[in-house]
């Protein structure tokens, strides 16, 4: 199955749309009831790949830590008020075992509903944690050399990263799986990438998965890279990355490898074998508010920014209503999904939920749909959907001063797509808090001593101009803050 240029992905909180169901079936839902018509409005959508989260399964020990984390329970009360016990399953990323949890109907639901994504030209994306595993994994007894070990005296200086497993062969002090600049994730045990023959159990592991999916999100990416395992953990190790890539590839050649990444990690990552990179410096410097940085990360190469994953929210990150305030948020949709790459949308965006769910929890708020936000999205998705930013060439425009002494092109983002067949898109934002004026020269010569049509595609408005200005002088903007237009461009 092969697919456009800059595809679209969806994700999916797998445990708690199935919880969702469970409530209005009145009966435990699985996998095989996700409704025929929910995928194929995810086709019509426009979507190639939808990524589902968390079908791994868990055990005891990880709902166990989840409940009883008064800080987490704090953050868990937060998204619901009401929360009940049961409503806290325990992190999906702390995972016993690559088979599909059996509340979610087993392996067998999962190739069922692949097979019916398939049918719909939908490829599906599952999750692969590299970093660590549950605290009650089979290879806690079967193989504890797989993980980095402590002592006591570790144990007692830093209580925050260690933890002591009881085991059938004898008590053994472990690391918690962690991120060096904060405390260990106290559900879960630090895999030890210093050990090769951990190394090839994770590889057998990623192709069991890949036989099951068309493509993995690989959690925390980074933290297994050698540089930052040995300055984690004082342990040398060998490169991860572009041996399990490879392997996988030569047994499913076409596999997808997008790995959750920061620390300007993204080419390196790129370079071991991976299709997709987050992309987490665009979305920090839009939520910054300020055009200059955001455009200077634009002007990265086409070979990297090509294979960066785009997003306004996910999983991790505050739901976009929450992050954004009401005027920038459209505006850093339309940097965000018209620039190249993979364009990450989350369930839930589209409707304007604003109460990120913990992937801790089976259960989310009830939340009124923002019936603005949907409409927004229903007409960026059109364009989205056209050959031309599937398919086309992006290219970042120079702004210029609108006349001597006016700062306020400095706050423009403008950028064209060009299709295979003609077709043409113009793209300006004021990313500012204050009205601008800016000129952009197209970069479409052929414009020359003809009339041109703009249509708005977002706002169903027409201007006509001259195209030899246009590709001379170039076009002038007058735009109020945060406002943008996508243009059609013809030749009348």
């Amino acid at each position: 199955m092969t697919g456009p240029k800059f595809p679209s992905l969806f994700q999916i909180n797998t445990r708690v749309w199935v919880n969702e169901l469970s409530e209005a079936l009145g009966r435990p839902a699985t996998l095989d009831d996700i409704p025929d018509p929910e995928l194929d409005r995810l086709a019509e959508m426009g979507f190639d790949w939808v990524w589902f989260l968390s079908v791994w399964q868990t055990g005891v020990a990880g709902q166990r830590v989840s409940r009883e984390n008064p800080e987490w329970r704090s953050e868990f009360h937060d998204t619901l008020p009401d929360l009940r016990e049961r409503d806290i399953a325990g992190s999906g990323f702390a995972i016993t075992g690559y088979t599909v949890h059996e509340d979610l109907g087993g392996d067998e639901a999962l190739a069922r509903l692949r097979e019916r994504l398939r049918q719909r030209g939908l490829r599906l994306m599952l999750d692969f944690v590299p970093n660590h595993t549950a605290l009650d994994h089979p290879w806690v007894e079967d193989h504890p050399d797989y993980y980095v070990s402590g002592t006591d005296s570790d144990l007692a200086r830093a209580p925050q990263n260690y933890t002591r497993i009881r085991r059938n062969e004898g008590d053994q002090v472990f690391a918690y799986g962690r991120d060096p600049y904060f405390a260990g994730w106290p559900d879960t045990l630090q895999l030890n990438y210093g050990n090769p023959p951990l190394q090839e159990a994770m590889i057998q592991e990623l192709l069991k998965i890949a036989a099951r999916c068309d493509g993995v999100r690989c959690d925390m990416a980074m933290l297994v890279l050698p540089e930052i395992f040995e300055r984690t953990w004082g342990i040398p190790a060998q490169s991860f990355w572009p041996m399990a890539t490879q392997r996988v590839r030569e047994r499913v050649p076409g596999f997808w490898f997008m790995a959750e990444v920061y620390w300007d990690m993204e080419w390196t990552l790129q370079q071991q074998g991976f299709d997709y990179t987050y992309d987490k410096r665009l979305y920090d410097r839009l939520r910054e508010g300020h055009a200059r940085p955001v455009r200077e990360h634009l002007h990265a190469e086409p070979v990297y920014q090509n294979r960066m994953a785009r997003f306004l929210e996910n999983h991790d990150e505050p739901r976009a209503l929450a992050a954004f305030t009401r005027d920038v948020y459209e505006a850093a949709a339309v940097v965000t999904f018209l620039t190249p790459g993979l364009r990450f949308f989350h369930q839930g965006q589209f409707e304007g939920r604003r109460k990120r769910i913990s992937p801790h929890l089976i259960r989310g708020p009830r939340e009124a749909v923002e019936t603005d936000i949907q409409g927004f999205y229903q007409s960026l998705l059109s364009v989205l959907a056209r050959p031309v930013v599937r398919e086309g060439q992006w290219q970042l425009l120079e702004c210029t001063p609108a006349w001597e002494g006016n700062w306020t092109w400095d706050g423009f983002l403008a950028f064209s797509w060009e299709g295979p067949v003609g077709e043409r898109l113009l793209v300006d934002v004021n990313y500012a808090p204050n009205q601008g004026q800016c000129y952009v020269r197209l970069p479409f010569a052929d414009l020359d001593g003809h009339a041109i049509q703009l249509r708005d595609l977002m706002r169903s408005v027409f201007y006509e101009r001259d195209g030899s200005n246009l590709v001379s002088r170039g076009l002038y903007l007058d735009m109020p803050a945060w406002g943008f237009h996508i243009f059609e461009v013809t030749i009348r």
